[in-house]
Formats: C-alpha cells, sequence, structure tokens
C-alpha cells in the first residue's frame, strides 16, 4: 500500500510496507544484539582472556555510548536529515559488528563496543522518528507502532536463544557476524525506498549537546558503577552529582536557547511526560525480570544457554499475539486505557514470579506467570510509545524519539542498578542456590513495585481525565 507522507510535505509517495520493513529490521539488530551478548559472555570471557571487572565492560561500554549520544543522534536527525542518520547509524552499528566478531583482545572488543553504542544512539531514534513521519497519525501508525514495539520484545526473547545457538554451536562472532549482511541490506534498501523528509533549518545547539551528552554520560556511569560498589560509594556519589550539576545546566540551557537539541515544550503535554515516567518504571521492572530470572533459571534450575532462551517463550509468544491485537483494540478502548490493563495485567505476573523459591517448578512458577508478564508487555509498550509521541509536530519528531529512547535506556540502566543493589537485602547466612533464589525473588518484588508506580503514573498523568 502506498501512502502520502505523514507529514504532508513534498507530497511524495511513500511504499508503506518497504519503509516498515527497514525500520523494523533496523531495530531488531539494535534489540537483538543487547540479548545476544548476555548469553555469549561467557565463552567471551574465556576466549579473550577478560577479568571479571573487564567482562562488565563489555555491555557497560556500550550502554554508556548508547545512553550518553541519543539526544544528540535524536536531533541531528531533524536537522541534518532523518534518513541519512539512519544510514549513518546502520553503517557505524555494521562496522563495529564487524571489528567485534573479529576481535582478537579485550581492549579492541571494549572499544568496537563502544562505538557501536553510538551506532545505536543514533539508530534507534532515527526508526521511531521515521516511522512517526512516515506514517498518518490514526490506524496506520498505530499498526506501525504495535508492529515496532512487539518486535521490541520479541527481539529480546529470540536474542536470548540465537545467542545460546550461536554459542554453543558455532562462536559466540557468529551473533556479531550476522549483522554484516543485514545492515548492508538495509543500507541499500532505505537509499532505494526512503525519501529524506525536509530537514529542519538551524544549527546545532552547541551548549545544548555538551551538557546533555556528559550529563547522560555521567549518570549512566554512575548507574553502572552502582550496580558493582555500592550507592553508597565516594565515586559513585561524586558522578550521580556531577551528572545533576550537568542535567540542570542542559535544562537552563535548553530554556534559553533558540533551537534547543531537546525542546522543552515536549514536557508540557501531561500525556506525553506521563508516558516517559512510566516508561521509565516499566523499562525497569522488565530488565529485573530478563536478568534475574536468567539467572535463575541457570544457577538454581540447571539450564543451560539454549534451554534458557527457550524458556521465555510462554513471554514471547504471548506477547507477539497481544501486540498484534492493539490496533484492534486501541479504537474501542482507547490508548491510556489499554495502557493501564496492560500494566495491570503485567503486575499480576510479576507478583507471581516475585513468589519463586529454590523448589520452583517451571509451570507453576515461572511459565505461568511469564504468560501474564508477555501478555501485559505486548498491551503496554505499543500505546507507552504512542503516548511519547503523541501531537509532536514533524519538526520534533526526532528530537520526541529520542527522549523515548532515552526514557526507555535510563530505564534498563537505572532499574538494573536499583534492582542489583535491593537483591541483597536479607541475603545473610544463605548459600549455593538457596542464596540466588532469594535475591531473585527480592529483586522481582522491586520489579513489582515499580510496574505498581508505573501504573499509578498512567492513571495520574496518561488516563484521560474525567469531565
Amino acid at each position: 500500500m502506498d501512502i502520502k507522507r505523514a507529514d504532508g510535505t513534498s507530497g511524495q509517495v511513500l511504499n508503506e510496507t518497504a519503509i516498515l520493513a527497514i525500520i523494523l529490521t533496523s531495530y531488531v539488530m539494535i534489540v537483538l544484539d543487547t540479548s545476544i551478548v548476555l548469553t555469549g559472555l561467557p565463552r567471551i570471557h574465556r576466549e579473550l582472556g577478560f577479568s571479571d571487572p573487564e567482562l562488565a565492560w563489555v555491555q557497560s561500554a556500550y550502554t554508556l555510548t548508547f545512553g550518553g549520544f541519543l539526544l544528540l543522534g535524536a536531533r541531528a536527525g531533524d536537522i541534518l536529515g532523518r534518513r541519512r542518520m539512519l544510514i549513518i547509524g546502520l553503517a557505524l552499528f555494521t562496522l563495529s559488528s564487524l571489528a567485534i566478531g573479529s576481535a582478537q583482545s579485550a581492549g579492541v572488543m571494549i572499544a568496537a563496543r563502544a562505538v557501536q553504542g553510538v551506532g545505536g544512539a543514533i539508530l534507534a531514534p532515527a526508526t521511531l522518528s521515521l516511522l512517526q513521519t512516515s506514517f498518518r497519525a490514526g490506524p496506520d501508525r498505530t499498526r506501525a507502532v504495535s508492529y515496532y514495539s512487539a518486535v521490541a520484545g520479541i527481539a529480546a526473547s529470540v536474542g536470548l536463544v540465537l545467542g545460546g545457538v550461536l554459542a554453543d554451536w558455532f562462536s559466540w562472532r557468529a551473533g556479531f557476524f550476522i549483522n554484516l549482511p543485514i545492515g548492508i541490506g538495509m543500507i541499500g534498501a532505505a537509499i532505494r525506498y526512503i525519501p529524506e523528509p525536509d530537514r529542519e533549518a538551524g544549527r546545532f545547539d552547541i551548549a545544548g549537546a555538551l551538557t546533555s551528552t556528559m550529563g547522560m554520560v555521567a549518570l549512566v556511569y554512575g548507574l553502572i558503577r552502582s550496580a558493582s560498589h555500592g550507592w553508597t560509594d565516594p565515586a559513585t556519589i561524586s558522578i550521580l552529582i556531577v551528572a545533576s550539576v550537568l542535567i540542570g545546566g542542559f535544562v537552563l540551557v535548553e530554556r534559553r536557547a533558540s533551537q534547543p537539541i531537546t525542546p522543552l515544550h515536549l514536557f508540557e503535554s501531561r500525556e506525553r511526560s506521563g508516558a516517559y515516567a512510566a516508561r521509565v518504571l516499566f523499562l525497569g521492572a522488565m530488565i529485573g525480570f530478563f536478568f534475574f530470572t536468567t539467572q535463575f533459571l541457570q544457577g538454581v534450575l540447571g539450564y543451560n544457554a539454549v534451554l534458557t532462551g527457550m524458556s521465555f517463550l510462554p513471554a514471547t509468544l504471548v506477547n507477539f499475539a497481544s501486540a498484534m491485537a492493539v490496533p484492534k483494540l486501541t479504537p474501542r478502548l482507547g490508548n491510556g486505557p489499554l495502557l493501564a490493563i496492560g500494566l495491570c495485567t503485567s503486575f499480576v505476573g510479576m507478583v507471581w514470579l516475585s513468589r519463586v523459591g529454590a523448589d520452583a517448578r517451571f509451570l507453576t512458577s515461572i511459565a505461568l506467570p511469564m504468560v501474564l508478564i508477555g501478555l501485559g508487555q505486548g498491551f503496554v509498550l505499543s500505546p507507552l510509545t504512542t503516548a511519547g509521541i503523541s501531537g509532536v509536530a514533524g519538526r520534533d519528531a526526532g528530537a520526541a524519539a529520542g527522549v523515548v529512547n532515552t526514557a526507555h535506556q535510563l530505564g534498563n540502566s537505572l532499574g538494573l542498578a536499583v534492582l542489583v543493589a535491593a537483591a541483597a537485602f536479607g541475603a545473610a547466612g544463605l548459600s549455593g542456590p538457596t542464596l540466588l533464589a532469594h535475591r531473585v525473588a527480592v529483586a522481582l518484588t522491586g520489579s513489582s513495585i515499580m510496574m505498581a508506580l508505573a501504573l499509578i503514573v498512567v492513571i495520574l498523568f496518561v488516563l484521560p481525565p474525567r469531565k
């Protein structure tokens, strides 16, 4: 089906199917790599001679640059062109994947992961802003956003399975090499099928770019450090104070800038602001679900990497089905009510899963709660994304996409840091599988609390006010 451009400019006719396929495939690359790395870490550890502290930087180097450059990468699409930034992001992500797969030392791999994070910071907001400007508000955009959100949840689980299979049967390197043909193919397809939308006249907000990037890097690094050194570590506290000062300075700069890198009027809408806050909380809860459930399956139940990945299928399959139902349910129920229903469902599943113990049975203690979590996730991510870009003008599409992705990234980083610290509560005197089961149960209780807070935020700010 061909449609006219959503922003109404130039009147060019777009190939809807091709553009959506490019956007989804590009976004899947980012999500898949995150999960593939998790299951490949033991092999990477042994083969490249990583020390235990260095190994954490395989993920942290990526997280740091991805989170730090998101706002800058997002605004670059508005000014330099969204198709252009999509192609640049794809090229960086693909070439760095090749470098990671070819790495022969720990230093090279960490450096390449940092570059890959920059590529992801450019690519992720470019995909969402192109989706927003290519599809008109209404059923077409709702359907496209549903697909976009569905692949995010599904790709995370598929990555766990794929990473385990590749690491066990071939090599951890294969998980990165597969990005090469996909990336090259998407670059060619983008050049052929995606016309360059009109760019916004103007220049970069240099002061905003510096303060936002430095502030986000400091914040993400502080959160990463807190997970390993604790919240009372003096260096962690100092870094977080510096981050707060820089982010505060960023807000002051943006208030005065004629062309801000992140227009503050994006936060004037109670619906959008509520969606950003709820996204941080929901993603914080979900990172706990994936991270700690993976540990439980391997450390308590004794599953290998492949079986661990497959154990997430109850959530993955239901997630896909519920996400595909969103375009039909949204006109009937409304975006806000559907979001609230999804959060309620996931909350019940998370509370159930948090009761897990060392003697847990997979079907009743894990699989059935996963069904509820997956069902709710399918109803949540698409409405959250829709609310986060609701009412945004085409000229600010990239900036809005950047805020959505920043909330997503902050949720992952902050959620994991908080839950890792909380997991140690009440663990004195325990050991072995009993200790791990206790830590998982406490962490998932924390995820349940985050889910409940997200629901409260949605009720107060995202649901339409009663008349």
